[in-house]
């Protein structure tokens, strides 16, 4: 088993090239980033190839976050179209990047039934695949996430169901987005378990990439964002770095609290003290 860890963006201090940005996440002890494209994919080729012999040279593991504009569930066609467009950016790029999972949001309800929604958005994924295979992209995995709105597309049920319905499709954990989207749940060891149990059973995961941070939530679902130092807010971090070493998968773990790789180190710490001193953490 190995578990990788890392921020959700540049380090919170980074001050030098986009190119070199992985050099400094392993100088501080960390193996894994996420390049955020959320608002828009912007990199160059160049950027992203330097990126990527970067990330090579240090032994990072770098995901690629798609735009948050993307509605594959959408009713409207232009939208499902911008949507198509701004995922095979996404693709295009992390190829350039050796991006290993290409992390995205499915879509909105939009009024229509969850399974309404569901179908469209794999009807528009349909669409998605044909764009890409005339790219010959080499190696891609999209990696739909579970969402923290209830207006969202992207129950655990809903990722696993997308995930099993296409090739070179992976899910992406997001912890805190299950417990905000539930009200508050999961919190212990078992419950942690079961989110597990579902994965083993409807997928073939030989590593599964996660996401967490402390989390604000309303009725509606996700809020804000908060600090590991903020204990206020769930979830509760040791159950799950406790499941997740009991399952011995392997692991990606990024950080998306605002303290990003500051955070990303404590919980490096925790990993160490929960495993006993076994070897999970290079």
């Amino acid at each position: 088993m190995r578990i990788r860890l890392g921020p959700a963006g540049k380090p919170v201090d980074y001050k030098g090239n986009s190119g070199e940005v992985c050099s400094y996440i392993r100088a501080m002890g960390l193996d894994a980033y996420e390049y955020q494209a959320t608002y828009g994919v912007r990199v160059s080729e160049k950027i992203a190839k330097r990126i990527r012999e970067d990330s090579t040279r240090n032994d990072v593991m770098v995901s690629l976050h798609a735009p948050y504009y993307v509605n594959l569930s959408s009713p409207k066609d232009d939208v499902r179209e911008r949507s198509i467009e701004r995922l095979v950016q996404a693709v295009n790029a992390g190829e350039w990047m050796g991006a290993y999972r290409i992390v995205f949001h499915p879509g909105f309800y939009s009024g229509q039934t969850r399974e309404e929604a569901l179908k469209v958005c794999k009807e528009s994924i349909d669409r998605l695949l044909g764009e890409i295979e005339t790219l010959n992209v080499g190696d891609f995995c999209l990696a739909p996430e579970t969402t923290g709105r209830r207006s969202q597309v992207g129950s655990l049920s809903e990722i696993i169901e997308i995930c099993q319905s296409f090739d070179n499709f992976e899910p992406t954990i997001d912890f805190a987005h299950i417990y905000a989207r539930s009200g508050g749940s999961p919190k212990e060891i078992e419950d942690y378990m079961r989110i597990l149990d579902a994965l083993e059973e409807n997928l073939d995961i030989r590593y599964l990439h996660c996401h967490y941070t402390r989390i604000e939530y309303t009725d509606k679902g996700e809020k804000k964002h908060h600090s590991l130092d903020e204990m206020g807010y769930g979830p509760p971090l040791k159950p799950i770095l406790y499941s997740l070493i009991e399952r011995g998968w392997d692991y990606t773990i990024i950080c998306e609290t605002p303290l990003r790789d500051l955070d990303a180190l404590k919980i490096k710490e925790v990993l160490i003290d929960l495993s006993g001193g076994e070897n999970i953490i290079y």
